[in-house]
This record gives structure tokens, C-alpha cells and sequence, in this order.
């Protein structure tokens, strides 16, 4: 299995990144903005890149507009660009607000997929995770996408349940506790 590594969105990454929206990534699991994303980049990469990991509110797949939580937001490299992974939270509690599925979020771009890049990108998470006091954070995939539920499982991932879910009716969201300490 190749090594990956997180690594900081930077300026320097950022072609990397334009080069995945360009190809028909995109990094919100919910919704395609890769389009919408690509247009913003080129129009002002440094523009770009400050809003999106620092603007003071996030718009939802409905078209409302929410505060966005703190985060740690991290690109997964093997050496060139692989995806995105970022663990958002509410200081002080488990607890998220509704309009958030879970404290971790990843993507792994179509053409790195199946290499168990997101089971490791995942695990080196938790790390940062349990450095902001989180003993296990929720994770929820969509009901239908087996492969997020293996990478879920194979970090320790414990059923919680089912959420529901607001862009697929239909289908609900499979969420899952996993501990931030090795097993």
C-alpha cells in the first residue's frame, strides 16, 4: 500500500487541486460543485482558497446558508493530489447541529479510489481529533456507498444508528461512532 500524507490546503497544492475539479471531482460528497468551484479558482486562487477553508458561513445543498464550524481541513497527497478529508466540531461537545452529518468529511478522487487511501487518511485523523478532546467523533455515510462504510468499519467504526438524509429521498445516512484511540 502507497504512503499518504495530509497535508495543509496551500497555495503551492492548488493547481493540484484545480487539476481534480478540472477532471470532474468534486469535493463535496452531497452535491457537484466542482463547476462552481473551478470558476472561483480561476477567477482568484488566493481568493479562492481563503473562502474556502475561512469563510464565516458554509452553503448547505438547500441553498441555506449556516455558520461553518471549526475545523481541521487537511488534502491527502501520495505524492500528487488524492482528495480531501476535515474534521469539523463544536468545541466543548460531541454535539453537531443539524445541518451537519458528522464531525469527518472525506473524498478520495475517482482515479485513487480502491488503494485504501480514505481507511488511512481516516486514521490519521483521529489523531487531531483527540487532540481537541474528541474520545470518538461520528462518522455517517450514505446507506448505499459500501466502500465509506468499510473505511468507517475498519477504523473501529460502531453502529449508531441511521440519520436522515436530505438530498437523496429515499435513503437515509448510516452513522457510525469511532473511537479516536487505537484499538
Amino acid at each position: 500500500m502507497t504512503d499518504i500524507t495530509l497535508i495543509r490546503p496551500s497555495l503551492a497544492w492548488l493547481p493540484a487541486y484545480e487539476d481534480a475539479l478540472a477532471r470532474g471531482w468534486s469535493p463535496n460528497t452531497d452535491q457537484d460543485v466542482s463547476r462552481e468551484q473551478l470558476r472561483q479558482l480561476r477567477r482568484d486562487p488566493e481568493q479562492f482558497l481563503h473562502d474556502l477553508y475561512n469563510s464565516p458561513m458554509i452553503r448547505r445543498p438547500d441553498g441555506r446558508e449556516v455558520p461553518r464550524l471549526p475545523a481541521h481541513d487537511f488534502w491527502i497527497s501520495d505524492g500528487a493530489f488524492c482528495g480531501r478529508i476535515g474534521f469539523r466540531f463544536q468545541r466543548g461537545t460531541e454535539e453537531l447541529p443539524a445541518h451537519s452529518y458528522g464531525h469527518i468529511g472525506y473524498t478520495i478522487v475517482p482515479w485513487k479510489q480502491r488503494r485504501g487511501y480514505a481507511t488511512q487518511a481516516l486514521r490519521m485523523i483521529l489523531p487531531v481529533c483527540r487532540a481537541e478532546g474528541f474520545s470518538r467523533v461520528l462518522i455517517t455515510c450514505d446507506d448505499d456507498n459500501e466502500p465509506s462504510r468499510k473505511v468507517i468499519l475498519a477504523n473501529g467504526g460502531v453502529p449508531a444508528g441511521t440519520v436522515p438524509h436530505t438530498t437523496r429521498p429515499g435513503h437515509v445516512k448510516l452513522a457510525f461512532w469511532v473511537p479516536t484511540e487505537p484499538g
